[in-house]
């Protein structure tokens, strides 16, 4: 069933040409645990074409969500300069946030209402009425698999799997030009997962959305991302298609096309490794 939901209306569309993500030399450091400064994100340089799922796939403290926080402006950057569809993250703020949204793992809501009470509260803030509020909450829960008698439910007594999915109703609920996830899936039963996969595709077939997406789940970017980047220590080591990279490690390394040979051949560990937790304070 292909998905038909215009909930808010989006801001007139006066971008000027060119990508829809550009960061160019972005840098940030954090204070890390032995009072010393830590380079979370180094010289990040990446273009995202309007339209596409770009992944970004890297091992927990590689610097991923760090720079989806820059990009999503909750975060500022030491040097750099990030644009979205044209506009400065750092001088038009306002204008950027109303292009975008985000979904991330520790997604907050008021635990003691309804998915349906949250959704519709956040949907005021995006300038949608009620009625309207409620009638896409409704159809994107049920695409999302969530059953109609769950919906007026305390958000608490809901399973991490569906409060996630709320969280994403949420963000599409503003009808973002670009969809930041932030390991949207992570912790999820395999269920939910291809739930919100399936969404995602079907998110990024039918409405004019840009995605960009932190995992480090290898068969999920290969399934959704039409290009990846990998990224190590705060650098991206690596970017291209799925197939283009996995091409490229069989021909020029002698490894198996698969995407973990991928990571391990451009990171030299495993993705499923934590970075040491001196090294930054930040994913």
């Amino acid at each position: 069933m292909a998905l038909a939901i215009s909930p808010a209306p989006r801001p007139p569309t006066t971008h000027p040409a060119g990508p829809a993500l550009l960061a160019q030399r972005v840098g940030k450091s954090f204070r890390g645990s032995k009072g010393k400064d830590v380079r979370a994100v180094d010289g990040v340089s990446l273009s995202v074409r309007r339209g596409e799922i770009y992944g970004l796939l890297g091992a927990n403290g590689s610097g991923k969500s760090t720079l989806i926080r820059l990009f999503s402006t909750l975060l500022a950057a030491d040097s750099g300069e990030v644009r979205v569809f044209g506009h400065d993250v750092a001088l038009e703020e306002m204008a950027v946030k109303r292009l975008i949204n985000r979904v991330s793992v520790e997604a907050s809501f008021f635990k003691k209402l309804s998915a349906m009470e949250n959704l519709v509260y956040a949907g005021r803030l995006y300038g949608v009425g009620a009625a309207d509020a409620r009638a896409a909450a409704a159809m994107i829960l049920r695409r999302l698999g969530i059953e109609d008698r769950r919906f007026n439910e305390p958000l608490e007594k809901l399973s991490r799997g569906m409060q996630q999915k709320v969280s994403i109703a949420r963000a599409f609920l503003s009808t973002p030009m670009l969809l930041l996830l932030d390991e949207p899936t992570t912790g999820l039963d395999p269920r939910s997962k291809l739930d919100v996969q399936t969404f995602i595709e079907e998110v990024r077939d039918t409405h004019d959305a840009t995605i960009v997406l932190t995992t480090h789940d290898l068969a999920e970017a290969e399934r959704l991302c039409d290009r990846i980047a990998l990224i190590n220590d705060g650098r991206i080591v690596a970017e291209d298609t799925p197939e283009a990279l996995k091409s490229m490690v069989a021909e020029l390394h002698g490894q198996e096309p698969t995407l973990e040979s991928v990571f391990m051949t451009f990171t030299g560990r495993s993705l499923d490794d934590d970075h040491d937790d001196d090294k930054s304070d930040e994913d």
